[in-house]
């Protein structure tokens, strides 16, 4: 065989071996679960993947930004702050960022909400879970359903936005039984949306389903370097959210 050509299989030979190692395929420390029933739902979930600091390009927390959404919820003016803390959380033995959430309806706050997400080492952000209140108008707690952490009482973490999103591949976000089960899947890459804080042609557009509100359906609208620019509602109560400015 000549020699420039047994270089050429000496290299193609190098860069498979490459490719095929965990790092570079994903690993089997970054494999996803598969969508199944709640129950049989037991990611495997090796703290050592995972870091708070997430850079996921469709879902970036960057520590000290807020991102400022309105429109309306439950029929009200709505106005949201999420805001991605330089805090973290320990959460079933990983360490998750927390992003504090602040929804005013009606300019008064109506519910408070930590969530607490981590990256694993391949670009996947995942969901640990929330604590959540809401509020009556004197600011009083009349309810904390909804809050869950992954590891206590059969909770489990959920798969928030892949590196490279696929098309119709669904995913749970959370599980909790009773309390959290949304579920999503990717319909679009690229979508159309123009929100207050500007026009994008190639959205990630996601669909969202709840098994507690099964009459439910929502769009999702994330955007590359930005996040989360819009929420509307396709079934049940009229809703929306939509990104107006991002503070630094």
């Amino acid at each position: 065989m000549p020699r420039r050509m047994a270089a050429i299989l000496a290299t193609i030979a190098v860069v498979a071996a490459v490719l095929a190692t965990p790092a570079a395929a994903g690993g089997r420390s970054c494999q996803l679960p598969r969508f199944g029933p709640g129950r049989q739902y037991h990611p495997h979930i090796d703290p050592a993947s995972f870091s708070p600091n997430v850079t996921n390009k469709f879902f970036p927390l960057r520590p000290g930004t807020t991102l400022v959404y309105t429109g309306t919820k439950d029929g009200e003016q709505a106005l949201d702050l999420v805001a991605t803390t330089s805090r973290t959380r320990m959460v079933a033995g990983v360490r998750t960022r927390v992003v504090e959430d602040r929804l005013y309806l009606d300019n008064v706050l109506a519910e408070r909400t930590s969530d607490y997400y981590t990256q694993d080492r391949c670009g996947n952000v995942w969901y640990f879970g929330e604590d959540t209140a809401e509020l009556d108008r004197h600011g009083h707690v009349v309810s904390t359903e909804g809050t869950w952490h992954a590891g206590v009482d059969g909770a489990q973490p959920g798969v928030f936005m892949q590196a490279h999103p696929q098309l119709g591949r669904r995913f749970r976000q959370e599980w909790s039984e009773g309390q959290a089960e949304d579920v999503f899947k990717v319909v679009s890459r690229h979508s159309r949306i123009r929100v207050p804080y500007g026009s994008f042609r190639h959205a990630l557009r996601t669909e969202e389903t709840n098994a507690l509100e099964p009459d439910v359906l929502d769009n999702k609208y994330y955007v590359k370097g930005i996040g989360e620019v819009a929420e509307l509602s396709v079934k049940g109560p009229r809703e929306a959210l939509k990104l107006v400015e991002i503070i630094s």
